[in-house]
């Protein structure tokens, strides 16, 4: 699930079948802000999957750098 925005004490979250859902932030594990990518875990709950998020922001910036190009 991809982070959406924050509002209200919740995570608004984009669902790979392009639904939403709202997560409050206290079942989030650490911080978290917009475009996260969220996992969640067995026992409940959720935390940012750092790799994944870091390596789609790397895609996303390389794919407006070509744009301007």
């Amino acid at each position: 699930m991809i982070v959406d925005r924050l509002e209200e004490g919740f995570a608004v979250c984009e669902k790979e079948d392009g639904s939403f859902v709202n997560i409050p932030l206290e079942q989030i594990a650490g911080a978290v802000r917009e475009g996260d990518l969220l996992v969640s875990f067995e026992q409940g709950g959720y935390r940012v999957d750092e790799a994944a998020t870091k390596a789609r922001r790397e895609k996303m910036s390389k794919r407006q750098r070509s744009i301007f190009e």
